[in-house]
C-alpha cells in the first residue's frame, strides 16, 4: 500500500462515518485531501496523519474523539494492520506485511515505471526556453515528470511559463581576466553536472566544487545513488552464483527501505505538481542510504544456507535498484551496473 493508496483509504473511511452519522462534517462535504507521513521521531507505526485534528472543529469534538471514530473505522480495512492514537489525536498506521510485501511487487511490474500515474492527466504545462545551462536542465526533467504523471508539457520558444533558477555559477579560471567559465557540463561531465544542478531546490544555488562533484566517496551523494544500484545488481550476480533468485515476502528488517519504495509515486506526484526535480533526488539520496544499510542482510553467511527470508531480500534489494536506476533515468542521468 503506497502513500496515495493509504490516504484514499482514510478518505473513505471519514466519509463512511459522515454517512453513517457518526461525524457531523457538513461544512466539509467538498473535497477531503488527507495528507499521510512518516512518523516523527519516537512515533509509531508505518504511517501518521493529522487528520483528526484537521476534522474536530468541524465535528465539534475533541480531536481524540474524532480520531477513535476514524481508528474504530481503519481498523478493519484490507492492507491495515493497527491503528493507534497518539498525542492530541494523531493516528499511527501500522501496514500488514502483506499489503507491504505487495510493493515489490509492483516495482517488479511495473519495472523503470514505477510511480508514474495519471494524477495529472488533461493538464497542460508550456515552459519557456531555451535558457541558461541550470534553467534549462531543470525545465527538460520539469517536463519529463509531467509526463510521467499524465500530463502534456512541452518547452516552447516564446510564450511559455518561466521557472526561475538561481543560476549556475562554474568556476573561474585564476586570475581577474581570462575567458568566459566553461558551462559545467564541461568540468565535471554531463551526469555530474545534470545531479548538481538538479540536487539543489531552484532558489538555492548548486555546488560547482569540481573535485567533490567527481570524487569517489561517500561525501558524494550522486556516487552514493549510483553506487547503490550497482550494489544492487551486484547482489542478484552473487545470489545466482549461490543458487538462488528473488522471491517477494515478508521482509522484518527492511521496512525502513520497504517504506521508502512506497513512498516513492507520491515522490515523483510531488515532484512533478512543484515543478522541483529536487524532491526527487533527495528521494533517491535516502532509498540509496537506506540499501547500503540493508545490502548486508541479504546474502547467507558462512555456512548458512539460502532461505525464503534470503529471497525476499534480495527481492526488496532489486526493488530498491529498479527505483534508483529510473529515477535516475527522470533526472536524465546514467545508472551504471559496474562502478
Amino acid at each position: 500500500m503506497t502513500p496515495s493508496e493509504l490516504s484514499r483509504t482514510v478518505v473513505r473511511v471519514v466519509r463512511s462515518a459522515v454517512d453513517e452519522g457518526a461525524l457531523d462534517l457538513a461544512p466539509l462535504r467538498g473535497d477531503l485531501v488527507v495528507k499521510v507521513e512518516r512518523p516523527r521521531p519516537g512515533g509509531r507505526g508505518d504511517y501518521a496523519s493529522g487528520i483528526a485534528l484537521k476534522l474536530a472543529a468541524a465535528a465539534g469534538l475533541p480531536p481524540r474523539a474524532v480520531a477513535e471514530v476514524l481508528r474504530t473505522r481503519m481498523a478493519g480495512q484490507p492492507g491495515i494492520a493497527l491503528v493507534e492514537i497518539s498525542g492530541p489525536g494523531f493516528l499511527n498506521i501500522t501496514l500488514d506485511r502483506a499489503a507491504q510485501d505487495d510493493v515489490v511487487r509492483q516495482v517488479r511490474d511495473a519495472g523503470l515505471r514505477y510511480g508514474y500515474g495519471d494524477a495529472l492527466r488533461g493538464q497542460r504545462f508550456e515552459f519557456a526556453g531555451p535558457g541558461e545551462e541550470r534553467a534549462a536542465v531543470v525545465v527538460e526533467v520539469v517536463v519529463r515528470l509531467l509526463e510521467a504523471q499524465g500530463a502534456l508539457a512541452r518547452v516552447v520558444q516564446e510564450g511559455g511559463a518561466e521557472l526561475p533558477v538561481v543560476a549556475c555559477a562554474a568556476p573561474r579560471p585564476a586570475g581577474p581576466q581570462g575567458p568566459p567559465p566553461a558551462p559545467l557540463a564541461v568540468l565535471v561531465g554531463v551526469d555530474a553536472a545534470r545531479w548538481a544542478l538538479l540536487r539543489a531546490a531552484r532558489h538555492d544555488r548548486p555546488r560547482t566544487d569540481v573535485e567533490e562533484l567527481l570524487a569517489q566517496r561517500e561525501s558524494n551523494s550522486l556516487f552514493r545513488v549510483r553506487y547503490a544500484h550497482s550494489r544492487s545488481r551486484a547482489l542478484t550476480r552473487n545470489a545466482a552464483e549461490l543458487g538462488f533468485a528473488s522471491e517477494p515476502g515478508a521482509v522484518s528488517e527492511g521496512g525502513p527501505l520497504l517504506a521508502l519504495l512506497g513512498d516513492h509515486p507520491a515522490v515523483l506526484e510531488g515532484a512533478a505538481r512543484h515543478h522541483a526535480p529536487d524532491r526527487l533526488a533527495r528521494h533517491l539520496e535516502a532509498v540509496a542510504d537506506e540499501l547500503l544499510r540493508f545490502q548486508h542482510a541479504v546474502l547467507p553467511r558462512g555456512d548458512e544456507k539460502p532461505s525464503a527470508a534470503h529471497r525476499s531480500r534480495l527481492a526488496l534489494a532489486e526493488a530498491a535498484g529498479t527505483v534508483l536506476a529510473g529515477g535516475l533515468s527522470l533526472l536524465g542521468i546514467d545508472a551504471p551496473e559496474f562502478l
